[in-house]
């Protein structure tokens, strides 16, 4: 079986080699995988070949969710992402934006959800600088870990 959680040195051989393949980054925290990231998730794999999904640390979760995230740790995570079919590689990093790891990779294509504007990602200058493309794809209206975490607190 294929190892899908790889370091970000070994991502960078493997997808070195692979090209004749469209590679599809994109990224985020995934705590608590939910119906909106699974849909995301798909509209990024259609874009290319390989959807490469870059995971933000617990350390890198916690400064942009607060003290009390992530709910599930970075392995368990990246692991259940790498479960996922449409999903060819996961990398975890530390940072707080993907530029390093987007700088390094330099997939050719860079995807994020709708809620987002291109000129407002920080990722963007970096993707554009080597050539890449960014494209945006629909968001699933409602469907957060945030919004999860308020109903289970709403019940419980």
């Amino acid at each position: 079986m294929l190892k899908k959680v790889v370091e970000l040195r070994e991502l960078k051989e493997i997808l070195q080699s692979k090209v004749d393949k469209e590679i599809v980054f994109t990224n985020g925290c995934f705590d608590i995988l939910h119906v909106g990231h699974v849909r995301y998730l798909q509209a990024a794999k259609v874009k290319g070949d390989l959807l490469v999904v870059g995971l933000n640390s617990d350390s890198s979760v916690k400064e942009l969710k607060g003290e009390k995230r992530p709910i599930v740790p970075e392995k368990e995570r990246a692991e259940m992402l790498a479960a996922l079919e449409v999903i060819d590689y996961v990398v975890i990093f530390d940072e707080l934006t993907a530029k390093g790891v987007i700088g390094k990779l330099q997939p050719d294509i860079y995807v994020k959800g709708g809620d987002y504007q291109v000129e407002e990602l920080p990722e963007a200058e970096v993707v554009y600088k080597y050539g890449g493309k960014i494209e945006l794809v629909k968001e699933v209206k409602g469907a957060s870990t945030t919004n999860i975490v308020k109903e289970i607190s709403k019940r419980y």
